[in-house]
């Protein structure tokens, strides 16, 4: 990994130490590039070029698809990670006395769906967490005759926890229950493999770790349940002959595009595609040992400080957020010094959220200990 080339990438490393992937992402110049290229594009001809503009969507798409072990085929992309999860809990066909497994760490995006199936008659049942963990035995024993569906964060947003989806998938597997994943905090810094972790569903924005702009995303379907997921949003673009504007065959595509109801997010997935490009480049396992150095190092000097960390640290369970507080200091109080120091993280899981990507660099991490104060 060229970390000075790779820097190039990143101008915000000019301006603060930007430490929150797991808020909002920064753009690489690449992304920025693209976009240009399209509104200069547009803004000159118009739509004249705008089989060029699906040739880029179509290129995004694959390079998600690998990212993920899938196939074009399988990606539909989405405006958020929450439009996502919806496709998948109004997708399924319930029956009032089913169920769904839900957790207590979840971002609400990945709650407030699944609750809104109450008024079908469908139960949530929320596992709760121990130590800022959850374990696969703790999911078994909320799994029963009437349960559907699983839906798990791959890493929780708060501390950072990764779940081990390779068990969770093969348990709701041997169950026969749909295996849906938010993986919008770790797509862009952790491997993901849909075919040896028996992923049904899966999305994730495009905005944290993928390095790209709100308002667009990505959403897996496994070839299984094409078919028999309930569609709840169609449109023109959703069917099979999508171009045939005067035959009103409704159809639906035969591949995860039924999911796209409309027009697309160009400008968005044209940024999209370049981000994924980057970290394609540099590959998904290199990330996640760039992310294991930086985190260790941080860890390290919060604990020698004085400070807790927050976050499980474990070898199948860490990731790239470290959230962190302090037996004397208030979190809002640390949270002010480090803005004041040009450092920027977020206030979540009960304390400080720090959460570095490849780009960064050691020094940059341990700012964050040199600027807060000593116990």
């Amino acid at each position: 990994m060229n970390l000075d080339r790779i820097r190039q990438e990143f101008p915000v490393v000019q301006r603060c130490t930007y430490l929150n992937h797991a808020a909002v992402g920064t753009l690489p110049t690449r992304a920025r590039e693209a976009v240009r290229a399209y509104v200069e594009d547009f803004n000159e001809h118009a739509a004249s070029n705008y089989r060029d503009w699906e040739a880029a969507i179509e290129t995004a798409r694959s390079r998600a698809a690998r990212l993920i072990n899938a196939t074009p085929e399988q990606i539909a992309f989405v405006k958020n990670t929450t439009e996502g999860l919806c496709f998948a809990a109004n997708g399924i066909d319930w029956r009032s006395g089913d169920n769904v497994v839900l957790n207590d760490l979840e971002f609400p995006s990945n709650v407030y769906p699944w609750f809104n199936l109450a008024q079908y008659g469908v139960e949530t049942r929320m596992v709760e967490s121990v130590d800022g963990r959850l374990t696969v035995d703790s999911i078994a024993d909320r799994i029963d005759t009437r349960t559907r569906a699983v839906s798990i964060s791959h890493v929780e947003f708060g501390n950072g926890f990764r779940n081990d989806l390779a068990a969770i998938g093969a348990l709701c597997r041997e169950k026969d229950v749909c295996f849906v994943v938010d993986a919008i905090q770790s797509l862009g810094q952790t491997p993901v493999d849909v075919e040896e972790m028996a992923i049904d569903l899966l999305t994730a924005d495009g905005h944290k770790w993928l390095l790209s702009p709100e308002g667009i995303g990505v959403f897996y379907c496994a070839p299984h349940l094409t078919d028999r997921l309930r569609l709840y949003e169609v449109g023109w673009n959703s069917v099979a002959d999508a171009g045939n504007y005067d035959a009103y065959d409704p159809t639906p595509a035969p591949t995860a595009r039924r999911f796209e109801c409309g027009s697309h997010n160009t400008l968005g997935i044209h940024a999209l595609g370049a981000s994924l490009d980057l970290l394609l480049e540099v590959g998904i396992d290199a990330v996640q040992g760039r992310l294991r150095l930086l985190t260790d190092r941080l860890v390290d000097g919060l604990r020698d400080a004085g400070y807790r960390v927050l976050s499980p640290r474990g070898a199948s369970e860490w990731s790239g957020i470290v959230t962190f507080d302090s037996p004397v200091h208030e979190t809002e109080a640390l949270h002010r010094t480090l803005r004041s120091h040009q450092i920027i993280g977020a206030r979540r899981g009960g304390g400080i959220r720090i959460s570095p990507h490849f780009y960064n660099t050691e020094d940059e991490v341990l700012r964050v200990v040199a600027a807060l104060p000593g116990h």
